[in-house]
């Protein structure tokens, strides 16, 4: 009995992991890190990143700014926390970007409506950033200066080697997504190709996507088992793999080049409720999903010729699909 438990537990955990690096990573996976496993040993003696919560203003990441030199914690890039698990690709751009930065700690600041929340730990050198279950360091309070004089208290402790650190903190920092070229159409070469069409590791949400494909997408597709890499499929005869970011509309424009101004409060989408393209408006800071295919060589991305993202992964990829079978007239 007590195997057979194992052995559930295990497929369970399998499923969960495969599901979070198929696509994207689930919204609480910081709480899937050891958040007793105490500060990095480095902290005070190597970069750090900051990933925050976007609602925070100029002066919240200004008094952060302020805490973390006063502590020895060189924070030399910040950036929007919900945009870092946003994809797969995503999770990579940023991962080459802390590489080149030599980055190796990480802040995680969220702000919810009981109050603050802040999470230290070290960058695993990897593309999916960290691990589950990987050392960190955890504390709360209602009020953010509260919460900084805690990281300043706690990190007193350690031997403060950083010394020339920034007076504010470094935002608006370019991450880049795409490996190859950023191409506004479709590629005309799926007439040909066949397309990986990775599963989530979910039984419900794979029926779905096999059943939007074989409604809705005329040419050569595979459905392949999640968590494979890119290669792996390419080994498999795929030339083409899905992808699909989930988060906010205006931080997916800014990850994927789309022109975007902070005075845009909603965001134009065409999508296909019935067999008519429609217009839909949607909150620039409503989550969405985004669709679009990669070709595995060269990493060049197709984004579509229309913004087609919604609020569902199931009605974007109708979207994208049925965007696709226009312009290259399909039926």
């Amino acid at each position: 009995m007590q195997v057979r438990f194992l052995i559930l537990i295990a497929l369970v955990t399998g499923l969960h992991t495969s599901f979070a690096q198929t696509y994207f990573r689930e919204e609480n996976w910081i709480d899937e890190l050891n958040l007793a496993g105490g500060l990095p040993e480095k902290l005070l003696s190597t970069r750090t990143a900051v990933f925050y919560d976007y609602t925070l203003t100029e002066k919240d990441l200004n008094t952060m700014q302020e805490y973390f030199q006063r502590s020895g914690i060189d924070a030399v890039a910040y950036h929007e926390l919900d945009m870092l698990m946003a994809g797969k690709d995503v999770t990579r751009g940023f991962s080459d970007f802390l590489e080149k930065r030599e980055i190796t700690n990480l802040v995680f600041l969220e702000k919810k409506e009981s109050g603050y929340r802040i999470v230290i730990t070290t960058f695993n050198g990897k593309d999916n950033v960290v691990d589950p279950k990987q050392n960190a360091w955890s504390a709360s309070h209602t009020i953010l200066t509260e919460l900084l004089k805690n990281v300043y208290r706690t990190t007193s402790g350690q031997k403060k080697l950083n010394l020339l650190i920034n007076d504010v903190p470094e935002t608006g920092l370019t991450v880049n997504p795409i490996l190859g070229k950023r191409n506004e159409f479709f590629a005309i070469d799926l007439k040909v190709d066949p397309l990986a069409v990775p599963k989530f590791g979910n039984e419900e949400m794979d029926k779905k996507l096999e059943a939007i494909f074989k409604e809705n997408y005329p040419l050569k597709y595979k459905l392949t088992e999640p968590g494979l890499t890119e290669k792996e499929l390419r080994k498999q005869g795929s030339l083409y793999v899905l992808c699909i970011v989930h988060t906010r509309g205006a931080a997916i424009k800014e990850l994927y080049g789309y022109p975007m101004t902070k005075s845009e409060s909603a965001l134009v989408s065409v999508t296909y409720p019935e067999a008519q393209q429609q217009l839909k408006n949607i909150p620039s800071n409503t989550p969405v999903y985004k669709v679009y295919f990669k070709h595995i060589d060269s990493g060049n991305v197709f984004l579509g010729t229309k913004w087609d993202s919604d609020i569902t992964w199931e009605q974007a990829l109708i979207n994208h699909i049925k965007g696709l079978k226009a312009e290259l007239k399909l039926n």
